[in-house]
């Protein structure tokens, strides 16, 4: 089986946070008629904003009756500035000039290519690179109300912030519990996620380090697995959902890596899901993790996108 390869860039891909398949031709062997099929089939999807994909939000579990202020960007900063509420402190903030951020994001693109092991090239790469895309990303976190919530509170995820012997003991089933298993059984932690460096926006940062941060409890959600193939389809849907270069270009490059069975799934039933769901859902950024631990999984499956509880088989 063929692997993708764009035959040009995606023009755009980080035009509010979708882009459309036309914009470029797979290319494939005489044995790929099956993976151009289903491009040919992904040419279909509609394109939709993911801001409003989910439609009207359900009520949050354990919602603070807290008043939020007016998704407005400057009124939202004024009104958190000194307030107490979310600090990030931005502590690992390193300043670099246009010229270093630019020699810097050619160098890890090129290493995290050549090298995807490499988290501190990926990670550097994806902050650099971020640019405008973060921005836009930060406003639409805004105008959701459980965004706004993560905004304002900027809960952390990592073994200091989270019980995880608790999680563990929730029943089999809810979101924590699953939660808990995912890290056990792939032999992580909450803490293996390597701290923003160069964003010098706090609240920007901020976006970051939660990104990187809800990224197993995507994994978790979705169901999909760490292996090559699994993190493929979950970059092709974060890619979808916020635009991040670092995403997209997993999402697009990654299955270059793949094996050939898993290339087959790939092309068979992985990819089309993993659009589907990137387009049809509530973004995952925006969920208020921590405050739907004990909920069942089935549930914010069903609240995220329906789609998610008919995945792909993982084996």
């Amino acid at each position: 089986m063929a692997c993708l390869c764009p035959k040009q860039a995606v023009k755009n891909i980080f035009h509010r946070g979708a882009f459309t398949l036309k914009s470029f031709t797979p290319r494939v062997s005489s044995n790929g008629q099956k993976l151009q099929n289903v491009f040919s089939t992904l040419k279909n999807i509609p394109v939709r904003q993911f801001a409003s994909a989910a439609g009207k939000p359900e009520t949050i579990v354990n919602s603070d009756e807290v008043e939020y202020p007016n998704p407005n960007e400057e009124e939202y900063r004024e009104y958190t500035s000194g307030s107490g509420q979310g600090v990030f402190a931005n502590e690992h903030n390193v300043k670099l000039s246009p010229l270093q951020k630019a020699i810097i994001t050619v160098g890890s693109g090129i290493s995290a290519f050549l090298d995807p092991t490499r988290a501190e090239n990926i990670a550097t790469f994806g902050e650099i690179s971020a640019g405008l895309v973060l921005n836009r990303l930060y406003k639409q976190m805004l105008e959701d109300p459980e965004g706004s919530r993560v905004l304002y509170q900027k809960p952390r995820i990592n073994s200091k912030t989270v019980d995880l012997e608790y999680l563990s003991k929730l029943p089999e089933g809810t979101l924590g519990w699953a939660y808990s298993e995912f890290l056990r059984k792939n032999n992580v932690t909450p803490d293996s996620r390597l701290p923003v460096r160069f964003i010098d926006d706090p609240e920007l940062a901020y976006v970051m380090q939660r990104y990187r941060e809800v990224h197993d409890l995507v994994h978790t959600v979705t169901g999909q697995p760490t292996n090559m193939l699994g993190e493929v389809v979950v970059k092709w849907i974060e890619g979808i959902q916020t635009g991040l270069p670092m995403c997209v270009t997993g999402g697009l490059f990654g299955a270059t890596r793949l094996y050939p069975k898993q290339r087959q799934k790939y092309a068979n039933t992985h990819l089309k899901w993993a659009i589907d769901v990137g387009f049809t859902s509530k973004p995952f950024l925006f969920i208020y993790y921590e405050e739907r631990w004990e909920q069942s999984l089935e549930e914010i499956r069903f609240h995220i996108c329906p789609k998610l509880l008919s995945p792909p088989p993982s084996k």
